[in-house]
């Protein structure tokens, strides 16, 4: 028998399949060692035939098997088709996202401890000298099986080896999970579903429609509708992958669905140690797990028989791989829907504006939920006029009606959120005497200043810089921080409440697995009277005692040079103001903006989705924009400015070809340097073009085109990217 094996290279010119002669109890989805060259290497056999096409003699056996158990399902290597044809990458870089990294590489294992077990009751023969034999008998005795390691420390390692050698002691050897999170358990608690709730649930389980998109306001209940749904689909003996977009979000998740499902659940994100990883990966693999919740590579969760898909926050950005491989989580959620017979449901109080239209379009199913949960208001909505603070002498970033707002709210024992999306101290260093302004050396870009280690770093590429004492260019001392980031907000909001206990919440402060659920439970248990952070604490958190958001900067996104910055304004806004009076008590949203008439702002201060949504979807059609065009972008990236640019023309000229055959099917097409010129010591080049709806041949000639110069100097492909920079 012949294995058809793809190794772990991805590198186009090796991605083809290689047969091997079966010699090992290899199937379809083992992991194996095989030769390759001069190189013994990992691969993964996805196809077993009676012949090869080689004769037989060129064939080499496979080596050995990595595990006995199969790491990937047939599902999996059919995903593996699809991604390839798809997102026009290598099988490899596909089959690679189905497994953790350090698992692929061989750095990781099962956690095997050894236990000691009491195999010999009668103590006669111990010398009564011996006491820490003794007491080590007497432990076991009364406690029954125990680690090593604990016996050993207890009672040092030579008694117990004493003792083992004695026959007293018995020695096994067991797996054990490391598992994330292991305090996280909330109670378990009674439900009484409102009759949006139950509408939303009986809709769902009625529909013949494979994606269901549940459009329900802040507060309303969607967590509890889709853990529901989640109980019905395992007691039907089916599987379910829960979707949320931020890691932050897990620990909240995650305690929900142990105090329900128990041990029924693992997760899956960056975050986890590599041990972690492996064995929560395992459990779902081996079906001892049935959920998977995670952020967005949880898609790939190694679960068979699925029955239902989440996607929590469906609007959110991240949702969109944007390096490689390329992918859309919610297509892969429809691919694996689709091979399972499973259900799809998608949530947010702000649907993206395409889905939104599939969904009205009779697509998806569409279900409302328009009211909170508790009957509550949504939080009124203060816009506060930055320039009337100006122009009364008020240069803080704080407006007058925020300051006011804040003490009542501390005063009355409360807890307020204040929102700013740009964590360091300052967006920028700038010199006052000569204009100069201090830029990342890989990067295109300025730095931030993050006073609480002294130094300016790169957001794009992490780079770190000390922090300057005098100008580089002419040497002067007047330097000055230009806007405001979280580090900043916290520093100035103690010097204004002194008395409040202030934390912060951003890329800065959450480097570690167990940081996000620290913070969010500081501030849930009220140990904290201020929460400041980025977008991290935008969406999905629920805290009782928080009556009042301030939203700095609101307009700070809106004037970007992005068709849906209007979209991710109002979607932002939106969601940081949901975050206020969620339980009993009133909610107050003071929203901080140079632009108080801008019609996104007011749309969202009045929570109206459904007119932004006609505005902005007027206004795409009208423009040739997404959903009803395709934003196409062939990027090159190289460390020369002369090879880009040699790979730019190359890339431009095959494109116009291709462009002017096609004339009647383009809406832009042009060639230009990127936003942002370099990154990582990249520069940048890019093929722009807006190329209508259903044109996928043409889609696949610009892949080719990609393909063909991807060497040295880097290029590909992006559709509708979520970012132009």
């Amino acid at each position: 028998m012949i294995a058809q094996v793809i190794v772990d290279i991805a590198n186009s010119q090796v991605d083809k399949v290689f047969d091997y002669i079966l010699t090992q109890n290899a199937q379809i989805g083992s992991r194996v060692i095989v030769p390759f060259g001069k190189l013994k290497i990992e691969g993964i056999v996805i196809g077993i035939k009676e012949k090869s096409d080689l004769p037989l003699e060129k064939l080499k056996p496979i080596i050995r098997l990595v595990e006995e158990d199969t790491a990937l399902t047939t599902e999996m290597i059919s995903l593996m088709g699809y991604m390839v044809q798809k997102y026009h990458i290598p099988r490899a870089l596909a089959l690679r996202q189905f497994l953790p990294s350090e698992m692929r590489k061989g750095k990781v294992r099962a956690k095997l401890v050894r236990y000691a077990t009491l195999s010999n009751t009668d103590f006669s023969q111990i010398k009564k000298t011996a006491t820490a034999r003794l007491s080590a008998l007497n432990y076991l005795k009364e406690k029954g099986k125990t680690p090593m390691p604990t016996l050993n420390e207890k009672f040092g390692s030579s008694a117990v080896k004493a003792l083992v050698e004695q026959g007293y002691i018995s020695v096994s050897e067991e797996r054990v999970n490391r598992q994330p999170y292991a305090s996280l358990q909330e109670k378990g608690k009674s439900v009484t579903y409102s009759q949006e709730q139950q509408n939303a649930i009986d809709t769902f389980l009625k529909t013949d429609k494979q994606i269901t998109l549940l459009h329900g306001v802040t507060g309303s209940g969607k967590t509890e509708v889709y853990l529901n749904l989640i109980e019905k689909t395992i007691a039907s003996g089916k599987t379910v992958i829960m979707a949320v977009p931020e890691i932050s979000l897990t620990p909240q998740l995650l305690s929900q669905l142990r105090s329900r499902f128990k041990e029924n659940v693992s997760i899956l994100h960056s975050g986890l140690s590599a041990g972690e990883k492996f064995d929560e990966w395992w459990r779902l693999r081996s079906g001892e797990s049935k959920i998977a919740i995670g952020a967005r590579s949880v898609i790939f969760a190694p679960l068979e028989n699925l029955g239902l898909i989440v996607i929590d926050e469906q609007h959110d950005p991240s949702y969109d791989s944007e390096t490689s491989p390329r992918y859309s989580t919610i297509e892969i959620a429809e691919f694996r829907a689709k091979y399972n017979g499973a259900k799809i449901i998608m949530g947010s109080a702000t649907p993206s504006v395409g889905d939104y239209l599939k969904a009205t379009n009779g697509e998806y199913e569409l279900i409302k939920m328009q009211k909170r949960i508790n009957k509550s208001q949504m939080p009124e909505i203060i816009i506060a006029d930055m320039r009337a603070e100006v122009k009364k002498g008020n240069p803080s970033p704080y407006s007058s009606v925020l300051k006011a707002e804040l003490q009542d709210c501390l005063d009355n024992g409360n807890q307020a959120i204040i929102f700013l999306n740009r964590r360091g101290y300052s967006k920028q260093i700038i010199c006052q005497s000569c204009g100069y302004v201090a830029k990342c050396e890989q990067c295109d870009i300025s730095l931030n200043y993050h006073s609480d280690t002294n130094i300016l770093k790169c957001h794009y590429c992490g780079q770190n810089y000390a922090m300057l004492s005098a100008c580089p260019e002419c040497g002067g001392v007047n330097l000055k921080y230009s806007g405001t980031g979280t580090q900043r907000v916290v520093e100035e909001l103690k010097k204004l409440f002194p008395l409040a206990r202030i934390i912060r919440m951003d890329n800065d402060v959450t480097l570690t697995k167990e940081a996000h659920s620290k913070i969010l439970n500081t501030f849930a248990s009220h140990q904290a009277d201020i929460l400041v952070g980025t977008q991290m604490i935008a969406k999905g958190h629920d805290f009782p005692n928080c009556t009042l958001v301030g939203i700095l900067d609101a307009d700070m996104s809106l004037f970007f040079s992005d068709y849906r910055s209007q979209e991710r304004t109002f979607q932002l806004l939106t969601q940081v103001a949901g975050r206020s009076g969620r339980a009993d008590k009133k909610g107050k949203v003071v929203l901080q903006t140079y632009a108080p008439s801008n019609e996104v702002l007011r749309l969202s201060s009045k929570y109206d989705y459904e007119k932004f949504y006609q505005r902005e979807i007027d206004l795409r059609k009208v423009s040739g924009f997404p959903p009803f065009a395709n934003i196409i972008r062939i990027m090159v990236e190289s460390d020369t400015e002369e090879e880009g640019i040699e790979t730019l023309k190359n890339v431009y000229f095959e494109s116009k070809d291709i462009y002017e055959e096609n004339k009647d099917e383009f809406l832009f097409f042009n060639k230009m340097k990127s936003p942002v010129k370099r990154i990582k010591r990249k520069f940048r080049y890019q093929v722009l073009m807006r190329l209508k709806c259903g044109n996928d041949d043409i889609l696949n000639k610009f892949y080719q085109i990609a393909t063909k110069y991807n060497g040295k100097t880097l290029v590909y492909v992006e559709v509708n990217p979520n970012s132009l920079v």
